[in-house]
């Protein structure tokens, strides 16, 4: 019978060093650059955002007083039963 040779096993390469990263090689001036300009974008965008939904609300309110000044939808939208006014 012959020998079964196991697996070798592959020494692992544990070196220190690991592999440089874009934010090393980068100049530590153009990341802060860079997190600043981010910093901005998502505060336009957040601005953006909050003006919008207060143009959908001032929208909102301009129709609501518009049907509330509109007889025929108040009478379609009155809970009062006028029947038991008469």
């Amino acid at each position: 019978m012959a020998k079964k040779k196991g697996k070798a096993v592959a020494p692992k390469n544990e070196s220190s060093e690991k592999p440089a990263t874009l934010k090393d090689l980068l100049n530590p001036q153009v990341i802060e650059q860079l997190k600043a300009k981010a910093d901005s974008l998502k505060a336009d965008e957040a601005k953006r955002i909050e003006e919008e939904r207060l143009k959908r609300e001032e929208a909102r309110k301009a129709e609501q007083k518009k049907l509330d000044n509109d007889f025929g939808h108040l009478l379609e939208n009155s809970g009062m039963d006028w029947r038991k006014f008469k």
